[in-house]
């Protein structure tokens, strides 16, 4: 029957050593290794024991050919483990037994590698343990099979943190620390320049990976955050550019040198170096490993300049092959110390500076204490770089400097303000002034203060303020300048209506407008502005919103950058309100300015303020839409914004305080009674110019209308022969009167149709153009008539006479005609209607210039 082993069968683990022989064996080795990694060669000399010792077997399962890159490790620590066992011999530690290695090659291979294992299995002796390891895939197939032959293997250079899990590898032990040995003191790192948000850039590799994802468990909990987990295959500037989005600061690299290169490179193209920035990296590479892989980094327009200057200041990270401390053992040995299989070494920092590596600090995984060698880290800036970049959140507030000089003119139109109001009730029983209403102008005067009083409300900000208080400061400004403006320009325009409305009275009735009544059209327009702010204010109130802008360097040159904050007063249907009331104020003044345009020949100034009020108008109204344009386009400024606003309404207060009271002054100064002084004539005046211009400017384009101008000159002398056979027959009329007072039936048979034509006179001569001179020049060359002569002695007649008799219809007459002349004369340019007293000719009659106090326009209230 053959045996187990000749046939290939696992059969019964082979009997072990003695206890005390297998315990040297598992304490000594590992300390004997790490004592003499430096030994390189045979130890040949030394003695060899007896051949009647017992030998203690060890397959040793590492790779050797020069084929494989690892190899090099395998044939590089094979003098050291000689050195060992030649040290253990010597020293007759395992006495009467010595230690027989057999070495078998693995090719760091998976099927190769299994291969050896169980032909050394099969065809060698029975192996008390084994020892190696070095390529992570086939030292974990192996390791996992080790319960099943009883075999305890320890290697040397196997860091994969896989090997870890004690359930899945219980016989698997290694005197190296694992590569997830490097994450506490990371941690220790982070926390000692207190770095509490980090990424990660990771190559795709097993080996890095499993680095990564214990790291992340490491940190969890730590109150360090991992902002942004990226990982690469071939290209990493895509990766680093995303953390470079994310504003990672400290980034903890996992890749080997070859990739440590191109991403350096991508760092230096993404200006990801620096004082900003700060990178971790493995400390395992080989010495000068950026020589090495230069050529490579240099095909992708990367110099050896930027390489360097990229890598700059790194900090790598790697186990302490021998520690630094000088405790020793009870066996004079360095101490070595294992927990839960691992070893737990001394972790140490070195830092890439001047283009080598310096070592500045340790990590003792024993005691969990981090040590940084005095003035040997050195990095770029004057301190650590910061783990993000730090915001400073900065409200941008109104210059105090600026807010006192707006405010200082402010002060000063109130003041200019106070003085108009102080002259206007000093004056009020004035002529000039009482004509012009002085409570309008009171009106007036307090629109324009509450106007004033705004611009201190607008220049308060959140610098001066709470935001509770701002956010009550957007409704209370916006009612005062809304109300202000009103009472203001209402006042203005109330005014102006008064005045159209009794000098284009056609019917020349007696028209009295009250000052009640002004002051009940200006509280019907505030009346709308009230309901429009109380449902404003109800249904979607202004709030106080921050806007964020785009953050910007620090002006002093910190590592910080500043994210400006502006206060807004908004609300959800901004743009509906604002057009509501910008709908209603355009309205006003284009009502404003029809009005002031209508009683623009009305020649009174007391009464009339149309040219001022047009003046004010235009200005306020090209001053609004300048200052809403460019305070629209200025509202990431606020000092552009307020200094703008202010100036718009203080501008536009002070010219209207100023064209509607400095005349009244000047002229109350300096004349009275000029003011109020009656200019009959230059309304007509004015009209007869203005058809002069037209019809100069008519004939200048078109020659036809000479000929219709001859026409009407002709028929104005036609007209005026009539006139003169019309005195003729009424002279006749009136000497038959004065001779034969038995003609009075007859008179009033056959002459009162001649007399009616005379009287009719004013309604014939309407429908010529030329005719409207016609009556006058009658009158001038008539300025005595015949009728109104009458003898002495018929003066003295009896007055109860018939009221038919001649004397009688004389007086009528002579009382009659004038008045009659006078009601047609403003119908063919003769009279104003706006005079007090009949305009005639200076030649005209003595008679005819007077008039029945019925017929003169009465101004009540003003």
């Amino acid at each position: 029957m053959a045996s187990p082993r000749s046939s290939g069968q696992p059969g019964p683990p082979p009997p072990p050593p003695p206890p005390p022989a297998r315990l040297l064996l598992l304490l000594l080795l590992p300390l004997l290794l790490l004592l003499a990694p430096g030994a390189w060669g045979w130890a040949r000399g030394a003695p060899r024991p007896p051949p009647s010792s017992p030998p203690l077997s060890i397959m040793g399962l590492m790779p050797l050919t020069k084929e494989v890159a690892k190899g090099s490790i395998g044939r590089g620590v094979l003098p050291a483990v000689e050195l060992a066992i030649e040290q253990i011999r010597n020293e007759s530690l395992l006495r009467p037994y010595f230690l027989d290695l057999r070495l078998y090659d693995t090719e760091c291979d998976n099927a190769k590698g299994l291969k050896a294992f169980y032909d050394a299995i099969k065809y060698g002796p029975n192996h008390l343990m084994v020892f190696g390891g070095v390529c992570p895939s086939v030292t974990s197939i192996i390791a996992e099979s080790l319960q099943g032959w009883n075999l305890v293997q320890l290697s040397f250079a196997a860091t994969t943190p896989v090997l870890a899990d004690k359930k899945k590898y219980p016989y698997f032990f290694r005197t190296v620390p694992s590569d997830n040995a490097v994450n506490p003191a990371i941690l220790k790192l982070l926390k000692h320049y207190q770095w509490k948000r980090v990424g990660t850039l990771t190559q795709d590799v097993q080996r890095f990976s499993e680095v990564r994802n214990d790291l992340t468990g490491v940190l969890y909990g730590e109150d360090i955050e991992i902002s942004d987990t990226e990982s690469f295959s071939n290209d990493p500037c895509t990766s680093v550019k995303k953390l470079k989005g994310n504003d990672v600061r400290i980034i903890l690299g996992q890749f080997d040198q070859n990739m440590a290169a191109k991403v350096f490179c991508c760092a230096y193209e993404e200006n990801m170096y620096g004082s900003k920035y700060q990178w971790i990296i493995p400390g395992w590479y080989e010495p000068s490993w950026w020589e090495q892989v230069h050529v490579e980094a240099n095909s992708s327009r990367c110099l050896r300049k930027n390489l360097l200057a990229a890598m700059e200041g790194y900090i790598g990270v790697d186990f302490e092959p021998l520690s630094s401390k000088q405790i020793k053992t009870i066996s004079g040995k360095g101490q070595v110390v294992f927990r839960n299989g691992e070893r737990m070494g001394t972790i140490k920092f070195t830092q890439f500076q001047d283009s080598r590596e310096v070592k500045v600090g340790e990590y003792n995984a024993v005691a969990d204490t981090l040590e940084i060698i005095n003035d040997t880290i050195r990095f770029q800036g004057s301190e650590p770089p910061k783990d993000k970049t730090i915001i400073l959140e900065q409200l941008r507030k109104i210059s105090l400097p600026l807010y006192s000089i707006l405010s200082a003119l402010t002060i000063l139109g109130m003041i200019m303000a106070s003085a108009f109001l102080f002259f206007n009730i000093k004056n009020r029983n004035q002529k000039l002034i009482k004509m012009s209403s002085p409570y309008m102008n009171n009106l007036i005067i307090l629109g324009g203060m509450l106007s004033y009083a705004s611009i201190f409300l607008f220049g308060l900000d959140g610098s001066f303020v709470s935001e509770k208080t701002f956010e009550t400061l957007c409704t209370v400004r916006t009612w005062i300048l809304t109300v202000g403006y009103t009472t203001a320009f209402g006042a203005m325009f109330a005014k102006t209506w008064r005045v159209h409305a009794i000098f284009k009275n056609v019917k020349m009735k007696k028209k009295i407008i009250k000052d009640q009544k002004l002051l009940v059209i200006v509280g019907g327009m505030l009346l709308i502005d009230l309901c429009i702010l109380i449902c404003w204010q109800a249904v979607d109130p202004l709030r106080r919103t921050v806007e964020k802008y785009s953050m910007e360097p620090d002006p002093a040159g910190r590592d910080i950058s500043i994210r400006p904050l502006l206060e807004h007063c908004e609300n959800t249907h901004m743009t509906i309100w604002l057009g509501i009331v910008y709908a209603y104020k355009g309205l006003l003044m284009l009502f404003g300015c029809f009005l002031a345009w209508e009683t623009r020949n009305v020649s009174i100034p007391a009464l009339n303020d149309s040219k001022y009020i047009g003046m004010s108008v235009y200005n306020v109204g090209i001053m609004c839409i300048i200052g809403a344009a460019v305070s629209f386009l200025t509202r990431d400024q606020p000092n552009v914004q307020f200094c703008i606003v202010a100036l718009v309404i203080i501008f536009c207060s002070t010219i209207t305080l100023c064209l509607v009271f400095v005349p009244k002054l000047i002229t109350l100064r300096t004349n009275p009674d000029a003011a109020t002084q009656n200019r009959r004539f230059q309304f007509t005046q004015n009209q007869k110019k203005e058809d002069s211009k037209t019809s100069t400017s008519v004939t200048s384009v078109n020659q036809a209308s000479t000929s219709r101008l001859e026409g009407l000159q002709s028929e104005n002398h036609r007209l005026r022969m009539k006139i003169t056979e019309l005195d003729k027959d009424l002279e006749e009329v009136t000497m038959q009167l004065q001779d034969t007072p038995e003609k009075t039936t007859y008179i009033k048979q056959n002459h009162y149709q001649e007399l009616n034509d005379i009287l009719n006179l004013g309604n014939y001569t309407e429908s010529t153009d030329g005719g409207k001179a016609i009556l006058k020049n009658h009158l001038d060359q008539n300025p005595q008539l015949q009728w109104n002569t009458t003898e002495p002695s018929r003066t003295c007649k009896d007055p109860t006479e018939d009221i038919n008799s001649p004397e009688h219809i004389q007086r009528r007459l002579s009382l009659q005609l004038p008045i009659l002349h006078h009601a047609y004369l403003p119908s063919i340019g003769g009279v104003d209607a706006s005079c007090v007293s009949p305009c005639v000719s200076p030649t005209a009659s003595p008679r005819h210039r007077h008039v029945p106090p019925s017929f003169r326009v009465m101004v009540s209230g003003l």
